[in-house]
């Protein structure tokens, strides 16, 4: 990988309505030096006639890589369906195809420490020197960072590391401090995800709705990007994808090339003034 700490426009920021050249064009034309893929993005590209090499091709046309793969869930049931063990061998395709180090995964159901942690161990073992990056949501059964942490670590897994979203970790209700990293060795957070959020939360209930849909760009909200921003470079965390992860219905109505810039300059004004070591190349 040829960029260090990749700017990436991760999958759901671009949508699923487009084909496979536009999301690489409209991803390099905004100043993106990576795009994420869902494994449903993948097979999107797939449908559209392509191979693995065809996409290949797209991407070296456009001088472009992708630098974030998702997304593994349901690792924790006993008695997984076959279309999560094919998804979960998907990703490790797309790791080895593009060359990234990393998957991002979530797991909605909730279980004990113990149980989740022997689950996630036997996921690191299949995944093999792919490194597995547990996301906390909100609305999910890893709910924030410290449970996230009390997992990875219990899992005992060198490629057990953890995945940091600024709009999950204002909506888990975690001040915006180094505190709450505590203990957490910094070469453990693999990879980060920015964006933003409105004042008010929607209701509970709902709040994956919210998340679903209706994101901000990273600094035009009353999230603090820049804050998290800066707690985690001065944490030291060194990302191996600095994703863009903005779903919104409204930014996207305008078009894939307009929402690509329109929120890569907004994640450039955030970083320019917290971390602007992630824009030196």
């Amino acid at each position: 990988m040829s960029a260090k700490h990749p700017i990436t426009v991760s999958s759901w920021t671009l949508g699923d309505k487009c084909t496979f050249e536009e999301r690489v064009k409209a991803a390099k034309e905004a100043g993106f030096e990576g795009i994420g893929l869902r494994a449903e993005t993948y097979v999107d590209a797939l449908n559209e006639g392509l191979f693995d090499q065809d996409i290949l091709d797209i991407l070296n046309k456009y001088d472009m890589q992708v630098t974030e793969v998702e997304y593994i869930v349901q690792w924790a049931e006993d008695n997984r369906s076959y279309e999560q063990k094919y998804k979960e061998q998907m990703c490790f395709h797309m790791c080895q195809l593009f060359g990234v180090a990393h998957i991002n995964c979530g797991l909605m159901e909730r279980y004990s420490v113990e149980h989740t942690a022997q689950k996630l161990k036997e996921l690191c073992g299949r995944a093999g020197n792919i490194i597995i990056g547990v996301e906390p949501m909100p609305y999910s059964g890893i709910p924030d960072v410290k449970r996230a942490w009390e997992i990875v670590k219990a899992s005992g897994c060198e490629n057990a590391k953890i995945i940091l979203d600024s709009w999950h970790w204002i909506r888990a209700n975690q001040p915006v401090d180094m505190a709450v990293l505590e203990g957490i060795p910094a070469d453990k957070i693999v990879s980060v995800q920015i964006n933003d959020v409105y004042e008010r939360a929607y209701a509970e209930v709902v709040l994956r709705d919210e998340s679903m849909h209706d994101r901000l760009a990273p600094g035009t909200g009353h999230g603090n990007t820049a804050a998290f921003c800066k707690m985690l470079k001065e944490k030291g965390v060194e990302p191996l994808a600095f994703g863009v992860e903005v779903i919104s219905d409204r930014i996207l109505a305008a078009g894939v090339a307009e929402a690509a810039k329109f929120n890569f300059d907004n994640t450039k004004k955030v970083l320019e003034n917290s971390w602007p070591e992630i824009l030196e190349k």
